[in-house]
């Protein structure tokens, strides 16, 4: 398997997102010691915010899992870019936090979740794999649909 994080995702027929500016007084990341934190990122499309709304009211649980899966693409484009295209350096995903707006009676925010976890996985293999929470929220930044931000463990 290929060391480089932009290979691999292509190789899911997938298009790493070059990361952008923070939309406010924040950066990207962190990297404290070993550990990478990656600030939450939300699902872009062209560089505008995609997956509108609330899952279980505007948008269906497929649609919400999609909103999950691109914002987890975001995600590893930070990690990419963290780590100069390098995987050599991650030892593990550590957590991954998942929030989703949804309505008050929406009950299946693990299963819309697992859109980001299947995309770690998928692309990093064993290195992929995490402790997640998934949260259900009644709002997010730019109305979207799901929020993730995560953290890495990285060789010194």
């Amino acid at each position: 398997m290929s060391d480089s994080l932009r290979q691999r995702v292509q190789a899911l027929g997938l298009n790493l997102p070059s990361p952008g500016q923070p939309a406010a007084n924040y950066i990207n990341y962190v990297i404290s010691q070993n550990q990478l934190f990656v600030s939450g990122q939300i699902p872009l499309m062209d560089g505008k915010p995609a997956y509108l709304g609330r899952v279980g009211e505007s948008l269906s649980d497929d649609e919400g899992t999609q909103a999950a899966e691109l914002a987890a693409l975001g995600l590893l484009g930070q990690l990419s870019d963290a780590l100069g295209d390098d995987l050599s350096r991650l030892v593990r995903t550590v957590r991954l936090g998942v929030f989703i707006a949804s309505s008050a009676d929406f009950k299946q925010q693990s299963a819309v979740a697992n859109g980001a976890s299947n995309l770690l996985v998928n692309a990093l293999g064993d290195k992929g794999r995490h402790v997640r929470t998934a949260v259900g929220v009644s709002s997010l930044p730019a109305g979207v649909a799901v929020e993730v931000d995560g953290i890495f463990e990285l060789r010194p």
